[in-house]
């Protein structure tokens, strides 16, 4: 398991030492020993490596990973260049091109998102190969609550995209009266038609971010 390295590593040192973080680790070792888990080992914290908490200006919750092969690489909603836009993506791009007039591209990674300061957190970490929520409840929430608690006490403008209903069970945590809280449907199939569609979280994420002086992100994801 890689480690996080950067200046999420300080606030985060003390559930490192908690006895849940223990057991967790001890689980998902094991997990990675004796089945098929994604994502690779070297990607579960890539939404912390790629999105230092000092350059964190948005942050989109997922639930947990892509369960199908190739698919998940630590960012919620991204997969690698060469792998097929999973259907909740093609909704956001959708949703994009809807809300900007984006291109939409013909690729799904949101490293660019990442680096300009959106974080792309999933709630759970790690999940067996074709088997949705298959690693819910062994510790990875309260991690990530950690994190969500961290981002709250940010003393500094954040917008929070909260897309289904596990995402938005956060909000409870998200009091800090800076912060700005946009909720919709889940981007999926079977829910984007209740309300996603029409949302316009990416143009209300951006005015927010120039009525408080932040650089907007720059939502255009580039074809490969």
């Amino acid at each position: 398991m890689a480690a996080i390295s950067n200046d999420w590593l300080p606030p985060l040192s003390a559930e490192f030492k908690k006895p849940y973080y223990r057991k967790l680790y001890e689980t998902v070792m094991h997990e990675y020993q004796t089945r098929k888990i994604f994502p690779d080992p070297n990607d579960i914290f890539n939404a912390f490596a790629f999105t230092p908490l000092a350059q964190v200006k948005v942050v989109i919750l997922g639930q947990d990973p892509y369960h199908n092969d190739g698919q998940a690489h630590g960012l919620c909603f991204s997969v690698k260049p060469d792998v097929e836009i999973p259907p909740s993506l093609v909704n956001i791009y959708q949703e994009l091109h809807d809300d900007l007039g984006c291109d939409i591209p013909n690729n799904g990674y949101l490293k660019k998102w990442a680096d300009q300061g959106v974080m792309l957190l999933n709630t759970v970490l790690t999940v067996r190969a074709h088997q949705a929520n298959s690693h819910r409840d062994i510790g990875w929430e309260q991690f990530t609550d950690a994190a969500i608690k961290i981002l709250n006490e940010q003393d500094r403008p954040m917008v929070f995209i909260l897309w289904g209903r596990p995402a938005q069970s956060k909000k409870a945590m998200l009091n800090n009266p800076k912060h700005l809280i946009l909720e919709a449907p889940h981007p999926s199939p079977l829910s984007a038609f209740r309300g996603f569609f029409g949302s316009r979280p990416f143009s209300r994420t951006n005015e927010f971010l120039k009525e408080h002086g932040i650089e907007p992100i720059d939502w255009q994801i580039e074809n490969v």
